[in-house]
C-alpha cells in the first residue's frame, strides 16, 4: 500500500478513497488536502463561505487535474455545519477519511495566563463552538458514512492542549477537549479509528501575530531546531488516516520536540 520515495517521504496509493478536510483554505488544512489529493485521494475542501483563499485553493488543485471539490461552510454553525458535512459525502460517494482541522484562536495576539480579565464570554463561546462543538458536530454527521468504509477521523489539537501555554487559556481548555473527545469517539464510533495530532509552532497563515523574538524562541526551544511546515502535520494526518491500522484514541504530538 505504501512505498518510501526518494525524498524519504511516505506515499500512499489512494485512488478510490474519499476524504473531507475542514478548515482547507490554508496552513495545515491546505497542505493534508494537497498530499491526499496528489495522492490520488478525491477530496473535499471546507472553508468559511466567504474565505476567497477557499475557492483558490480549490482552482489550483483542479488545474493539476486533481479530484477535489469545494465543500463550503462554517463547522462552528449549528445546521450548517451539519448540511456541509452530508452534502460533501454525497458528493464524494463515500467517505474514508474526515480532518478536523478548522479552528480558530479567537486573538490576534497571544494572551499571557496572568490576563484573565481579557478572556471574555464572547471569546468563549467562539472558540467553543468553532473549536471543540465543531470537532464533535462534523464527526457525529461523517459517522455513518465512515462507518460504511470502516474509515478514520483525524482532528487537529494542539500542544497548548498539553499543559503548554497557547494563544490563551480558552484556546488551551478547547483543544484540551479535542483530545478528551478523541478518545471517547473512539470508544463510541469503533471500528471506525479516530485520533488526533497536536501541533506545536507552525509556519502558516494562522491568525496569531507571533512576534520575530517568539518565533526564534520557539525554533532554539525545538530539539529538531526548526518550526514545523503544514507538510509535516499532513504526513502524520495520512497515516494515522490510512496507516496505522491498530492506532486509535491517540494523540501523537508534532512539534519537533518543543515541548520536551
Amino acid at each position: 500500500m505504501t512505498n518510501l520515495s526518494a525524498a524519504n517521504k511516505l506515499r500512499y496509493d489512494l485512488a478510490g478513497r474519499a476524504a473531507l478536510v475542514t478548515g482547507a483554505a490554508s496552513g495545515i488544512g491546505l497542505a493534508t488536502a494537497t498530499m491526499l489529493a496528489r495522492n490520488g485521494c478525491a477530496v473535499a475542501l471546507n472553508f468559511l463561505a466567504d474565505d476567497p483563499r477557499g475557492a483558490e485553493a480549490v482552482a489550483n488543485l483542479r488545474q493539476e487535474g486533481l479530484n477535489v471539490i469545494a465543500a463550503p461552510g462554517n463547522v462552528g454553525m449549528s445546521g450548517e455545519c451539519e448540511a456541509m458535512v452530508e452534502a460533501a459525502c454525497r458528493q464524494l460517494g463515500r467517505l474514508d477519511l474526515l480532518v478536523n482541522n478548522a479552528g480558530t484562536p479567537g486573538v490576534r495576539q497571544a494572551v499571557p495566563p496572568a490576563r484573565i480579565d481579557l478572556i471574555t464570554e464572547e471569546l468563549w463561546q467562539a472558540l467553543v463552538q468553532v473549536n471543540l462543538i465543531g470537532v464533535f458536530r462534523c464527526s457525529k454527521a461523517a459517522a455513518p458514512f465512515l462507518a460504511e468504509t470502516r474509515g478514520a477521523i483525524v482532528s487537529t489539537a494542539s500542544i497548548a492542549g498539553l499543559d503548554y501555554v497557547g494563544s490563551s487559556m480558552a484556546y488551551g481548555a478547547t483543544k484540551a477537549g479535542v483530545i478528551s473527545l478523541t478518545k471517547n469517539l473512539a470508544r463510541g464510533l469503533a471500528p471506525v479509528r479516530v485520533n488526533a495530532v497536536a501541533p506545536g509552532a507552525v509556519n502558516s497563515a494562522w491568525q496569531i501575530e507571533w512576534t520575530e523574538q517568539a518565533r526564534k524562541h520557539s525554533i532554539e526551544s525545538a530539539l529538531l531546531k526548526r518550526r514545523c511546515e503544514p507538510e509535516d502535520l499532513a504526513e502524520v494526518i495520512i497515516f494515522l488516516g490510512f496507516g496505522a491500522s491498530m492506532v486509535t484514541g491517540q494523540t501523537i504530538v508534532v512539534d519537533g520536540g518543543l515541548t520536551l
